[in-house]
């Protein structure tokens, strides 16, 4: 049984990786590390200024729609 857990485990996180849901977990780390005091973003003005920040790019194409 704790081959499958840890299988499971394994493929959570790599589907967290893979689809950017992780991103967030690590800037709440990383903010709390370097500054407890810090205000962090809530999960939703993080993922709109991760957005706004990918389409600002012209590097990564254009949103047609």
């Amino acid at each position: 049984m704790s081959r499958v857990r840890a299988a499971l485990a394994k493929t959570r996180h790599y589907v967290r990786e893979f689809s950017g849901e992780a991103a967030y977990d690590r800037y709440v780390a990383h903010a709390r590390s370097h500054d407890p005091d810090a205000e962090v973003l809530t999960r939703r003005a993080f993922e709109r200024a991760r957005t706004d920040s990918r389409e600002a790019d012209p590097r990564e194409g254009f949103r047609c729609c």
